[in-house]
């Protein structure tokens, strides 16, 4: 004799089977626009910089995003310019990617980040990992607060020089 499952037994398994559809990537907690909007500015922080520290699954996460931005940047017809421009929203960092990062990666087929761990975040103990794109130039992490602490002690000097010569 064999038995076999109720009919109200069957019904509750198949109403937990669900297909994975749309399932691809993590959720963070977080609804769709925001989850959007981080990877957005991670990904402008990622390529402005070329180095930035994150928690693991994050960087894990944003390898996509900045994989395929740097793939429309190869591509670099208009649609592919107007697709970046849309996701990240800045238009100084989509020309850098258009114009050195595609440079620099036209004869790479993929892989174009690299995923570090770096240990645990003091305080809750989340792991942190260094996402950095491959054959990254060490120079251009920072340059803009070189460049901004530069002006500025060139304004302070000569306001000190104009007051120099007024007194």
């Amino acid at each position: 004799m064999v038995l076999s499952a109720s009919g109200s037994e069957a019904q509750k398994k198949e109403r937990n089977l669900k297909m994975r559809h749309g399932d691809a990537h993590r959720r963070f907690n977080m609804p769709k626009s925001q989850r959007r909007a981080l990877f957005a500015n991670l990904t402008n922080a990622l390529l402005t910089h070329e180095q930035i520290t994150i928690t693991l699954p994050r960087a894990k996460e944003l390898r996509t995003f900045a994989e395929s931005m740097i793939t429309y940047a190869k591509k670099g017809d208009l649609n592919s310019r107007r697709l970046a421009l849309s996701f990240l929203r800045d238009k100084e960092v989509v020309s850098k990617l258009f114009s050195v990062l595609a440079e620099r990666y036209k004869e790479r087929n993929g892989g174009y980040t690299r995923v570090v761990k770096a240990g645990y975040r003091y305080g809750d103990c989340a792991p942190m990992a260094i996402i950095e794109l491959v054959d990254r130039d060490v120079n251009v992490k920072g340059i803009k607060d070189i460049e901004r602490v530069k002006a500025e002690k060139a304004a302070a000097e000569a306001q000190a020089k104009e007051e120099a010569a007024a007194a």
